[in-house]
């Protein structure tokens, strides 16, 4: 029979195993919002060279499933002599992948950017770096604020595999009680409410965060 108090008894350590996703998780996207920004620019850029090594990268990233990019970071760096621990080794590649396609998603709002904005900024004196802070940046980011949500979704839902490579979040601290308690429906139906908590969380600052954007463009 269906029963939920079973995981009652081990919610510290389940809340202990959220808590690992939720700031891995955060870490990784603000990681990766860094890195997307940066490629973004350098995929725009008229440098041929510069463009092609950030659209290889881009293309590696997401064409490739996130759970052989776990692998092969975490098996392949030690091999070179590069020995890091497995909360580092989720880190940089949830961070290398969700830059990838943060990347794009940035580059997809500057795309739909009205030349004539930046022309007009140009003629009343403002500096590149003025005309990319004050006039570009804010609209990209009210464009993109929806997409830009659903990839932290995508994140957290994808830290999930991370448990892979024995790191203890909360996919992995389910498993391991689901397994030595058996019974894995309740174990898995907690983890998925605490998972669906954290989306919808993220969603409702997304939400917010776009209301703001909106509002100071209004003004």
């Amino acid at each position: 029979m269906f029963d939920l108090s079973v995981v009652w008894s081990y919610r510290a350590d389940l809340l202990a195993g959220l808590w690992v996703t939720c700031w891995i998780s955060l870490i990784s996207i603000g990681i990766g919002f860094c890195i997307g920004a940066t490629t973004c620019l350098a995929r725009m850029s008229k440098n041929t060279l510069i463009s092609a090594i950030t659209s290889f990268y881009i293309s590696v990233f997401r064409g490739t499933p996130l759970l052989v990019q776990l692998g092969v970071i975490f098996f392949f760096l030690p091999m070179l002599g590069v020995d890091i621990p497995p909360v580092l080794a989720a880190i940089i590649s949830l961070s290398l992948n969700s830059g990838a396609f943060q990347s794009e998603i940035l580059r997809g709002g500057f795309q739909t950017l009205p030349r004539g904005q930046v022309e007009a900024a140009w003629d009343i004196g403002l500096t590149n770096w003025q005309c990319f802070y004050h006039i570009e940046l804010v609209q990209v980011l009210r464009k993109t604020v929806p997409a830009l949500v659903n990839e932290v979704v995508d994140i957290i839902k994808n830290s999930s595999l991370i448990s892979t490579i024995s790191v203890s979040e909360l996919m992995r601290v389910t498993q391991q009680y689901s397994s030595t308690t058996y019974r894995p429906l309740e174990f898995f139906v907690a983890a998925g409410a605490l998972y669906l908590l954290l989306t919808l969380s993220a969603s409702t600052v997304g939400y917010w965060v776009e209301r703001r954007l909106s509002r100071h463009q209004e003004s």
